[in-house]
């Protein structure tokens, strides 16, 4: 796997090596790769606020149903990719412009 870092080491070796560490010995960054950069507290705050703001956003109009459609028309907007649930929305505000709902 691209990015994955293996060592020689076995589990128990891993775990030995862990619990070795002593207490307050915190990690120090070398400062040559970013990558490898503690987060600083705010980063740390940001990353968890931004992680809690999923979801739709405040004062969103859609509501999420249950709804039942031909196989062929789901394949049909499948088939153009990703977003589309936005299309299938946007043709189906098209229709009710030029049509009067039952």
């Amino acid at each position: 796997m691209s990015g994955l870092k293996v060592n020689e080491m076995t589990r128990k070796q891993v775990a030995a090596a862990v619990q070795a560490i002593p207490a307050g010995a915190d990690y120090v960054w070398d400062g040559k790769d970013d990558d490898d950069r503690p987060l600083t507290k705010e980063e740390m705050r940001a990353g968890m606020a931004a992680a809690k703001k999923r979801g739709r956003p405040a004062g969103s109009s859609k509501e999420q149903v249950a709804i039942r459609f031909d196989h062929e028309v789901l394949a049909a907007f499948r088939a153009a990719g990703p977003g589309w649930q936005t299309r299938m929305n946007d043709a189906l505000k098209d229709w009710l412009r030029t049509h009067k709902p039952a």
